[in-house]
């Protein structure tokens, strides 16, 4: 039975073999052997394996194809199995080649049981029964895997080292490098070339970097060109510029993110139709000059891609510990040998105000998966190594986040290289993020009154935080997307919706940046200092006249207002001190002249000397406390300030719409005067060039500012500084009862005015441009807040204040904005402002134009906005007959004049 079986056996593998000589090939790049020329084998037996913890087969030298020049290319897809993984053996090389086909060749058991009385055509042999050793054999053959045992000989492994390398020792050919000293050490001793295959890789490695090295004219890596795309381009670049999309094809490495003209597929296209140009416009952003180091980083950056493709396509056998310590070994030494490069140690010392070699990879998205991350793990021990690579690499990303804009895509970059840096950590430790806030640039001393620009241009961060759709922070959005010849609302709404998305990437890479380094133990001070110093150097931006130039930009705040948003979502107001403002280590600096709620500054001071005493009640402060106070100082300064300019310049497009319609209609009184000709040229001027600046300004700013998830954020944040500021009022919110207590809370009375005015005016703001995000869950806390504040008005000491607040109201009457009809009778319904609201506007406006005690500034506030105001009173007419209908208009009988009247003298 032994015998008939093997006869099955070799007959079967025979067959097998036989059959794959018309296989194809489809190489999945370019054509190369899937089993370059290896270590040499001896023709004679061999002797006693050396022991380099792989377990070793019996191997047949005879039949190994290592270094055979002439052997026939292999295929590189069957199947995702990787060749050089098997056996250089006769049989079991068969087997690899024929996985592709095996599982219709395969015989199941069970269906063997099931057809005793099957033919097998090739033996000619009928019924005969396979042994479990058969089926064992048989279902090997259906693995996808080119062992059939457990263990890998130590050919095979010397087979991967020497594919994932492309060299050879045995044969020159012009896939692979041959390494000559190597050849020679193997003629001499081949037991005593390497003690293990670490030795071995290392030996590899060196000799193929200090080839390239000691060559002045050949390229080493030339012979490589067949699968060696970035290699290629260098060899064959006349002006000695690489465009850096270093990898193999993604079809074969997963690695490498296809990112439209930047994957590694375009490169092959080089030089053919339609190919250049686009790469022509790449190469202006990412480009390095070909020299030996790039060559170097190519061959060690290939090298470690392809342990990752060996692992896909067979991951059982390099799941095996030997397999996997063996490839675990050649990233860890592609890696030590890739800082070496970077230092300079293989040809110059680099010092660290030199651009990283690095960083282009970085930028193209090109380098594969887990590659940075185990260069910062190898060399974040050693402090000065650790600076001398990523120093340069940082300095790279700040410098090419500088140079690029809204305009392109090329602005996440940048980001998302830095992103992944601070991301890396090790147990608690962020080692970038430790660099980054050791940087001298992470927060640099202020030097002239522009605290606030200086901070933007110079600080580290400022950089990738300075990315803008706004027409003054960034010319290019605005020549790029705004610059046709008629801008349609539809156009105007598609670029708006791409603009906004390229700001929710960039903003969503920021908070990758900052919450690493806040997170890490050690940074985090360092981050609050920062945060805090944004927002103390920008004081001025919450001026009503401010100086562009010694601020920064609008784009600039609104992406850290973002961020800040993010880190405040989780925040519960619990956790919130809201005596934060008047601690002694506060982080934010108010201005010793900051008009309070309803408190001058001597009643501050007084209050804060009280409260101190001699043992102060003030704890430390913790960080969500510290980030909540951050980030509603941040919409202060960022928000705001944005919808100011926003009105202001749609107010002057309308100045200016108006000024070119009276000049023609007016132009029957001017056209035949002198100045006709100037009255003409100033019409075209008017409404060609400037109405067409401050259209496409106003284009740029819909797609920033008016950011339906980014007012919605802003919306929401407000909502919650309205419960905190409500259970100032009340403690026992949400259950409030009115009217409060006459004797108003110290806390609410010092706290800065701009905390209730900020409300009221971004509640203005969205309800006229943006009235859609009103409905949101935090709405009903606003509700409730507007009804207490003008229930209970001497809460607030500012007048001006209060009136904004009706303001507000009025606005969201339907009559005059009839998208918050909704809001309206949530304003109208609710069960404090049915008994109370209609009394106090009523008293409001009563006690302000008809007190004789009233100064001359009031009267003439009060007198100026007075139709306006009258024309509420007319709105609010129903609150009027819904409180006071059932108690003295219904049984009293009088006119609807006579009915005001005495509504006003009653109260």
């Amino acid at each position: 039975a032994e015998e008939l079986s093997s006869l099955i056996r070799r007959r079967r593998l025979a067959r097998l073999a036989g059959g794959q000589t018309s296989q194809p090939s489809t190489p999945l790049t370019s054509p190369q052997r899937e089993n370059p020329p290896g270590p040499p084998i001896a023709a004679s037996a061999p002797g006693p394996s050396q022991s380099l913890g792989l377990n070793v087969h019996n191997m047949t030298p005879a039949t190994s194809p290592i270094g055979a020049a002439g052997v026939a290319h292999r295929s590189q897809s069957s199947e995702g199995v990787s060749s050089l993984s098997s056996s250089p053996s006769n049989s079991l090389e068969t087997q690899s080649q024929s996985l592709s086909r095996s599982q219709s060749m395969d015989i199941d058991g069970v269906s063997c049981e099931k057809s005793m009385s099957q033919v097998d055509v090739d033996s000619g042999i009928e019924n005969m029964e396979v042994d479990e050793n058969d089926r064992r054999e048989k279902r090997s053959l259906s693995d996808k895997e080119p062992s059939s045992g457990p263990e890998v000989s130590e050919e095979q492994a010397l087979q991967l080292v020497c594919k994932i390398f492309r060299v050879s020792w045995k044969d020159r050919d012009r896939d692979v490098i041959f390494l000559s000293s190597l050849s020679a050490q193997f003629k001499q001793n081949p037991k005593e070339v390497f003690s293990d295959f670490k030795d071995l890789i290392g030996q590899i490695l060196m000799e193929v970097l200090m080839m390239s090295t000691q060559t002045r004219d050949e390229n080493p890596f030339a012979s490589l060109t067949a699968t060696s795309q970035p290699i290629a381009a260098a060899a064959r670049s006349p002006d000695r510029n690489l465009m850096l999309n270093t990898g193999s094809n993604p079809g074969t490495s997963p690695m490498f993110c296809n990112l439209g003209s930047f994957s590694a597929s375009s490169l092959s296209s080089l030089g053919a139709s339609g190919g250049a140009s686009s790469w022509d416009s790449y190469s202006d952003h990412f480009t390095i000059e070909t020299c030996k180091e790039t060559d170097m980083l190519n061959y060690l950056i290939e090298c470690f891609d392809r342990v990752g493709i060996e692992e896909k396509k067979a991951p059982k056998m390099c799941s095996q510990p030997a397999v996997s310590q063996l490839l675990s070994n050649i990233r860890s030494q592609c890696i030590s040998h890739t800082a070496l490069v970077l230092q300079g140690s293989l040809t110059q010392p680099r010092s660290m105000q030199q651009p990283s070699f690095l960083v282009p990879y970085m930028l193209c998205r090109n380098l594969p998966y887990g590659f940075i991350q185990e260069l910062v793990r190898t060399t974040h021990q050693d402090e000065e190594v650790f600076k001398q690579i990523f120093i340069p690499i940082l300095q790279g990303l700040a410098l090419a986040a500088k140079e690029c804009s809204l305009d392109s895509d090329y602005f996440k970059y940048p980001l998302m290289a830095l992103g992944e840096l601070c991301e890396t950590k090790f147990g608690k430790t962020h080692p970038v993020c430790n660099l980054v806030a050791s940087l001298p640039l992470w927060l640099p001393k202020s030097l002239s009154p522009g605290s606030g620009r200086e901070l933007q241009r110079l600080s580290y961060l400022g950089a990738f935080f300075s990315f803008s759709v706004f027409a003054e922070d960034d010319v290019k959005v605005v020549e790029k997307y705004f610059s046709g010849p008629a801008i349609t609302l539809e156009n105007t709404r598609v670029v708006s919706q791409s603009l906004q998305h390229y700001l929710e990437l960039g903003r969503q890479e920021l908070f990758k940046i900052l919450h690493s380094i806040l997170l890490n133990g050690e940074t985090r001070e360092a981050a609050l200092g920062y945060m805090a110093a944004v927002v103390n150097a920008n004081m001025k931006k919450a001026q009503m006249q401010t100086d562009d130039r010694l601020v920064s930009t609008d784009g600039f705040m609104l992406n850290f207002l973002w961020v800040l948003q993010q880190l405040s979502t989780k925040i519960k107001l619990e956790t919130v001190d809201p005596t934060y403002i008047f601690h002694p280590r506060c982080r934010v600096t108010l201005p010793n002249d900051e008009t309070r709620v309803n408190a001058t500054m001597e009643d501050v001071n007084d209050w804060l000397a009280e409260l101190y005493g001699d043992q102060p009640p003030f704890s430390e402060p913790k960080f969500p406390t510290e980030c909540f106070f951050l980030t509603l100082h941040a919409h202060h300064l960022s928000i705001l300030p944005s919808c100011r300019r926003y009105i202001r310049r749609l107010r002057a497009i309308r100045e200016l719409n108006r000024t070119v319609e009276d000049l023609k209609n007016n132009e029957s009184q001017w056209k035949d005067s002198p100045l006709a000709t100037r009255h003409r040229e100033t019409g075209s001027i008017l409404s060609t060039t400037y109405k067409d600046k401050l259209v496409r300004c106003k284009a740029c700013a819909d797609a920033g500012l008016l950011d339906e998830s980014f007012l919605r954020r802003c919306l929401n944040f407000y909502g919650l500084l309205i419960q905190l500021l409500l259970r100032i009022l009340d403690p026992a919110y949400p259950d409030i009862t009115l009217p409060l207590n006459s004797d108003v809370p110290k806390v609410f009375a010092a706290l800065p005015e701009f905390y209730v005015e900020d409300i009221a005016e971004f509640l203005f703001f969205i309800v006229q441009y943006s009235p859609q995000v009103l409905y949101e869950p935090c709405t009903q806390d606003i509700v409730m807040f507007l009804v207490v504040m003008l229930c209970n008005q001497n809460y607030i000491r500012n007048p001006y204040l209060v009136a904004k607040l009706v303001e507000v109201m009025f606005m969201t009457n339907p009559a005059v904005q009839p998208r918050t009809q909704k809001f309206f009778e949530m304003i109208e319904n609710h069960p404090l402002s049915t008994k109370l609201l209609v009394p106090s506007l009523m008293k409001f406006y009563t006690g302000r134009f008809l007190s004789v005690c009233c100064s001359t500034e009031e009267q003439a506030w009060v007198r100026s906005p007075m139709p306006f105001y009258c024309l509420f009173f007319f709105y609010y007419l129903n609150f009027l007959l819904k409180a006071f209908s059932a108690c003295l208009f219904s049984t009293l009988g009088l006119s609807p004049c006579t009915r005001i009247e005495c509504v006003c003298v009653g109260i």
